[in-house]
């Protein structure tokens, strides 16, 4: 036991590391390294271990910009570039996404903020996801900093879907190992009646791929449940009342409390995630505040998911490999 009470694994050192789980499955807090400083490669190793580890690591009080944010992520792999940015995003840095809530989503394809939302979120765990999941190929990793957050509110969760699978009977992990899902841009969006922009932009944008429900992490073998509300379609050789019920069960599975994470914003506040281990709730408690919550990620180009029998995933439409 360490002095204050806690067990020695609550508060560690890993190298020039100040490691502090934030939670039981998910989570550290990390304490002692600058973000936009020189980062040696024992430190750059030491972080790798602990996102592997907890998967997803929080940094407090940094003072990165668009430059610095850029240069930490290369350390760790290839930034994407998207063809397509929000328009809040900052000209110049291909890399970086700027996300600015009602700014941005304010008066975009018709809608409010609000009603934007109500349409994307009609069930309690459809804002559940990772990042661009609907690809072929996912990111492998995001790194975000807040620049602005209100005063309260705005907090963002996160699941442990190793930790989630492991957590099944048995028999729910096995037979979910031998199935795969449709993974599609758009799944759930209530239209609006009559004529719908995003309708229209779905249509002309359009992302699938089949995924495995489980997957294979690649760097630590863990099996992930792969699953989450806002991409999935269906479970393919499933009737649709069948991977309703089934995908309702894992999806529950999934966000149950503990093994989630939540984490309360400050201005310099960095959140660097594995979004092939983990799905996030972005905040929906922010749009009565009246004030912007602004917001900087760079994601890490990732590899395309292979299932438990070796079986990769495969593209359907609008998800070539490397086409962001």
């Amino acid at each position: 036991m360490t002095t204050d009470g806690r067990t020695a694994d609550a508060h560690r050192r890993e190298g020039d590391l100040d490691v502090r789980p934030a939670a039981g499955h998910i989570g550290a807090d990390i304490r002692g390294v600058d973000l936009a400083g020189p980062l040696d490669d024992t430190v750059v190793a030491a972080i790798r271990a602990e996102l592997l580890r907890w998967k997803v690591l929080f940094f407090r009080d940094q003072r990165l910009d668009h430059a610095g944010h850029v240069a930490l992520a290369r350390r760790f792999g290839e930034p994407v570039v998207l063809a397509r940015r929000g328009k809040a995003s900052p000209a110049g840095v291909p890399e970086i996404e700027t996300t600015a809530d009602r700014l941005e989503l304010g008066g975009r394809f018709g809608m409010e903020h609000e009603e934007w939302l109500r349409r994307r979120r009609h069930t309690l765990l459809r804002g559940w996801h990772c990042d661009h999941g609907a690809r072929v190929d996912p990111p492998a990793a995001t790194i975000l900093r807040a620049e602005t957050v209100p005063p309260y509110g705005g907090d963002t969760t996160w699941a442990n879907l190793a930790a989630a699978y492991a957590g099944l009977s048995a028999p729910v992990r096995e037979f979910a190992a031998g199935l795969r899902a449709e993974h599609r841009l758009g799944v759930g969006y209530q239209p609006r009646p009559g004529d719908d922009a995003y309708v229209r932009h779905l249509l002309g944008h359009q992302v699938a791929s089949v995924h495995p429900l489980v997957r294979v992490h690649p760097e630590t073998g863990e099996r992930i449940l792969f699953v989450n509300g806002y991409y999935v379609e269906q479970i393919t050789g499933l009737s649709r009342a069948e991977s309703r019920a089934v995908l309702d069960m894992l999806l529950e599975q999934a966000t149950r409390p503990e093994y989630t994470v939540r984490f309360r914003w400050e201005p310099g506040s960095v959140a660097f995630w594995d979004n092939r281990a983990t799905i996030h709730l972005a905040p929906a408690d922010t749009a009565h505040l009246g004030r912007p919550r602004i917001m900087h990620r760079v994601m890490l180009a990732g590899d395309v998911p292979v299932g438990p029998d070796g079986t990769p995933s495969e593209a359907v439409v609008g998800s070539e490999l490397g086409q962001w």
